[in-house]
């Protein structure tokens, strides 16, 4: 009903520059920036790395459209519709859109299907001298081509699965490689109980478009060679976001790759990621607040998994984090963390590794250190994957 706001486009607007569907590869490849101008609980709801949203009509007006259109019908929603967007509230947005693309001249415009708010947006440009290409079919296209190349992509895939006791430092492994997917860091979690961080998880179509830019940049980089890609070892949900079923599915059956760290050199990963780290990103998030704030989100992702560590244990780590958090609030001082770190290392997660592990040892094609583990894949990377 939102397409209701305007007028149909006139000749010179349909004229105007197009993207189809030919072009949404080198788009996502080449990461071009995208004026979004849908409504911002539509942009919530999904939408891609690059995009901007800036929108022709914020939620409250999109609401008075469609309530007005139900009521009323087409026209009375066209009436209104102009009179929210004109005036100086009409050139305020001009503005806002026109700056945007100064800063990012090799943009594109959508709104949800590529009709008449991503054309009327485009023609108000065009009156003020301001040219930017419209996507056809709009965000809906682009998300069916995501879903299309996700499937095609994946069906595709030839993985290496990179496992390891938590604190390994796998993601940090990962990140050294040229052919890798970091699904962490596109869930924007560091997948486990103690794996929220301060910004919000994407929504689940966001992490899946995420992913389908991934590969299919990997992809294009690999220019038709089949070439292994590394993945690091996750559950189906990394916090509040899942593994695309598919992608999850190929995943279990790919080769696997262990990393073996000593326990205190596993230790020392998990308390610079989790504790030193994350703290300072919760004193850029909350300030002063930031230390109860943290402190609070330890312990609740410690009961997270009360039931699963048994009473004993949970006694004993809550006491352990409980004296380092008060050594931490009165000296700054974070090495009491190490105790209640290996606890956890010694008395849940690595048990529980262990057992998965044995369910799986008939995939192992590496075990070894961090370093060994470099050279390996470096090498792999060079043989184009071969892993003979």
């Amino acid at each position: 009903h939102l397409a209701a706001i305007m007028k149909s486009p006139t000749a010179a607007s349909e004229s105007l520059d197009i993207l189809s569907a030919r072009g949404f590869t080198e788009l996502f490849v080449k990461d071009r920036p995208l004026l979004d101008v849908r409504a911002p609980v539509e942009f919530t709801r999904g939408a891609f790395p690059t995009a901007h949203n800036i929108p022709l009509l914020d939620d409250d007006e999109r609401r008075q459209v469609g309530r007005r259109y139900r009521r009323a019908g087409q026209q009375a929603a066209i009436k209104l519709g102009h009179e929210l967007v004109s005036g100086a509230e009409k050139q305020r947005r001009l503005q806002a859109w026109q700056q945007w693309i100064d800063e990012n001249p090799e943009g594109l415009l959508y709104c949800y299907r590529g009709g008449l708010r991503s054309q009327l947006v485009q023609q108000w440009l065009a009156e003020a001298g301001i040219v930017i290409p419209r996507i056809e079919g709009g965000y809906k296209a682009l998300r069916r081509f995501l879903i299309d190349s996700l499937e095609q992509q994946v069906s595709e895939l030839d993985c290496i699965v990179v496992a390891g006791k938590t604190g390994c430092g796998k993601t940090h492994l990962l990140q050294h490689l040229q052919r890798a997917i970091d699904l962490e860091g596109q869930a924007n979690h560091r997948g486990s109980a103690f794996g929220r961080r301060v910004q919000a998880q994407p929504a689940q179509i966001d992490f899946e478009n995420r992913i389908a830019i991934d590969l299919l940049q990997l992809a294009d980089a690999a220019q038709g060679r089949n070439e292994k890609i590394f993945i690091e070892d996750e559950s189906h949900s990394v916090g509040s976001v899942s593994v695309p079923r598919q992608l999850f599915s190929k995943m279990r059956a790919a080769p696997l790759a262990v990393i073996e760290q000593p326990l205190q050199e596993r230790v020392s990963t998990i308390l610079n990621d989790y504790i030193l780290a994350n703290f300072s990103d919760f004193q850029q998030a909350h300030g002063s607040q930031a230390f109860p704030v943290f402190a609070d989100y330890l312990n609740e992702s410690l009961t997270r998994i009360q039931r699963r560590l048994g009473q004993d244990n949970y006694r004993q780590i809550k006491g352990q984090l409980e004296e380092a958090l008060e050594q931490h609030a009165n000296s700054g001082d974070t090495a009491g963390h190490r105790q209640w770190i290996a606890s956890l290392l010694s008395d849940y997660y690595d048990p529980m590794y262990d057992y998965q592990l044995g369910k799986k040892l008939e995939r192992l094609v590496f075990r070894g250190d961090a370093q060994e583990f470099l050279a390996w894949a470096g090498h792999l990377e060079t043989q184009n994957g071969s892993l003979s």
